[in-house]
């Protein structure tokens, strides 16, 4: 696989995490892992749905605690970083495209 393949695939793959609640947000990194025997490719897209996996458990978490009013600092924090964060990882996958991104903050299950 070309340098610009894999540019190309690792921020689709984080790209897609801005369209946040919608099914392809969660279809394209699939997509990506199984379409690719690129291990950077891979590990960027693993990264990717670990990421909104991540975001969804705390979305819950930090909406259950809003209703005590604690959680709603959180929840605030949540949403500004779900934004910044996959923008953040765009850009570096396009300085260096020979290691994937690993998110701050991120429990790995894939």
């Amino acid at each position: 696989m070309s340098i610009e393949e894999r540019k190309i695939l690792s921020v689709v793959s984080h790209g897609a995490l801005l369209l946040s609640g919608t099914l392809i947000t969660i279809a394209i990194p699939i997509i990506i892992l199984v379409i690719t025997e690129d291990p950077v490719v891979k590990g960027n897209a693993k990264e990717s749905l670990n990421f909104f996996l991540n975001f969804i458990i705390y979305f819950f978490i930090f909406g259950i605690l809003s209703y005590v009013a604690i959680g709603i600092p959180f929840f605030i924090a949540l949403l500004i970083l779900s934004a910044i964060l996959p923008i953040f990882a765009m850009v570096k996958v396009l300085t260096n495209p020979d290691k994937p991104y690993r998110y701050p903050f991120v429990i790995h299950y894939l």
